[in-house]
């Protein structure tokens, strides 16, 4: 399938219907860091509308115009003040807007079977291929691009990381489906606030012409969808929490038992609209009590792609998860405070300790790790960061590492812009190494998880043919 095929036909820029009331919003504690990361790079596969190709474009221009009114912040600019303050200048200078076709490219062709590779055309449904965040000062901080295809559609939206984590960006996808579909108001208002412990004014200094990328991006590597159900995931989730022990019930009385898991809890919320500002999907039980569905398949990952890394057992390995931190402050944030509010957990084991021991193990680990972090947690990592203000270290440095990102928490599947939901959930190449993972709700909803990995080609090769990972994937 060429990446040849894919013709960008028209290039413009779309601005907010309405003027900013905002002038400006510096950078916290927790959006500086991403400047030396790429865009973000996510978008859906949507079944073709029924409507002229003229007419989509229509529509989507007006929608992203209107919903650029309820985000000012992404039709603006970066700016660094004298004293080296990052802002975004809520200007309307208004985002990139790109249409592309590829009538030779079908829906077959995009999804293939599970035991296929991940296509390699997606990139070319995406803008600011390789682009860090720190480029915000001089080019839009968002980029659509709509590419017409064989039987579908496919709307790719590139964003500045430094100026929203993933909450904030499937939030504003969201109202933009949802202005599509003709909503006359949106019902996700996104909080501007910045009275928060993450606005300081500590600087981060750069060198002259702004960071570089913390990898390389040259390495090869593959990448591969890994579904999951959730009856799988709840026997994960079983073994996790029951050291030594294989389930010998079934499935529906596994679910009985996950009373203190809310995201297994809630699952039936995947793949509808509810998540981001929809409090009922947090913790509200002690979530000391037991291991998370998450944390479980997180666990099961880790070890696995350890074992087919052939690494040394006295070699370290770092499994990464980045938190959302808006409920983990007391008092709590808004949910839909708009920006990054995330930190990085990291968890350390060595490769003989995480694989002489069974799942539990590693779980417990990333679970503990995971409850730790609460707001005596968060306030001292702020302060640690201003203390010694630097970017935030995206990749694989030692061969050993891995780093989850994304959630099947977000609302991915809501996106349904008037003539159906998505096919599929999909990323461009931005900030892609190896042992890069993102975590997306299965497309069938229901608790079911679909990982998004990416591996060094041995690597690769080896999971696909362990039979104590392959055994969960459906």
């Amino acid at each position: 399938m060429p990446s040849s095929s894919v013709v960008i036909v028209s290039k413009c820029t779309i601005y907010p219907e309405r003027s900013s009331t905002i002038k400006s919003l510096r950078l916290s504690v927790s959006d500086l860091p991403m400047l030396s990361c790429q865009y973000i790079q996510k978008g859906v596969l949507l079944p073709s509308p029924p409507l002229s190709s003229a007419d989509l474009l229509s529509l989507i221009k007006l929608s992203l115009s209107r919903t650029l009114s309820e985000f000012p912040p992404l039709a603006g600019r970066l700016q660094t003040d004298a004293v080296g303050h990052v802002h975004i200048v809520c200007n309307d200078a208004g985002v990139d807007f790109f249409h592309a076709k590829a009538p030779h490219i079908s829906v077959a062709a995009l999804l293939p079977t599970h035991d296929r590779d991940i296509p390699s055309v997606y990139r070319r449904f995406f803008q600011y291929d390789s682009t860090l965040s720190y480029a915000g000062h001089d080019r839009p901080l968002v980029a659509v691009q709509v590419t017409e295809l064989s039987g579908a559609v496919f709307i790719g939206c590139a964003a500045n990381h430094a100026v929203m984590d993933g909450t904030s960006f499937w939030n504003f996808f969201n109202t933009f489906a949802e202005m599509a579909s003709g909503a006359k108001k949106i019902s996700r208002s996104p909080d501007f606030c910045r009275d928060t412990v993450f606005d300081s004014p500590a600087v981060l200094a750069f060198p002259e012409g702004g960071p570089s990328a913390t990898f390389s991006g040259d390495e090869p590597l593959r990448e591969k969808i890994f579904h999951f159900s959730r009856e799988a995931i709840m026997k994960l989730k079983f073994r996790a929490n029951n050291a030594a022990q294989k389930p010998e019930f079934g499935v529906p009385e596994i679910l009985g038992k996950q009373s203190n898991d809310s995201w297994a809890v809630n699952c039936k919320t995947n793949g509808k609209i509810t998540p981001v500002n929809d409090e009922s999907t947090l913790v509200k039980k002690n979530p000391t009590a037991e291991i998370s569905s998450f944390q479980s398949l997180s666990a099961h990952l880790w070890r696995c792609v350890t074992r087919a890394r052939n690494l040394d057992a006295n070699k370290t390995t770092t499994f990464r998860m980045a938190v959302n931190c808006r409920h983990r402050l007391e008092p709590r944030l808004e949910p839909l405070y708009f920006g990054n509010l995330i930190q990085s957990i990291p968890t350390i084991a060595t490769a003989g300790e995480l694989l002489s021991n069974d799942l539990s193990w590693g779980a417990d680990r990333l679970h503990q790790n995971v409850v730790a972090h609460g707001d005596g947690t968060v306030r001292r990592g702020v302060k640690e960061w201003e203390s010694n203000p630097r970017l935030f270290p995206l990749g694989n440095f030692d061969g050993a590492m891995m780093t989850m990102g994304s959630s099947p928490r977000f609302p991915m599947y809501d996106n349904d812009f008037g003539w159906g939901r998505p096919l599929a959930v999909r990323s461009g190449g931005a900030n892609k190494f190896d042992g890069k993972i993102s975590a997306f709700p299965g497309p069938d909803g229901n608790g079911s998880v679909d990982l998004e990995v990416v591996l060094a080609p041995d690597t690769m090769a080896v999971l696909e043919n362990d039979f104590e990972f392959m055994q969960f994937v459906s």
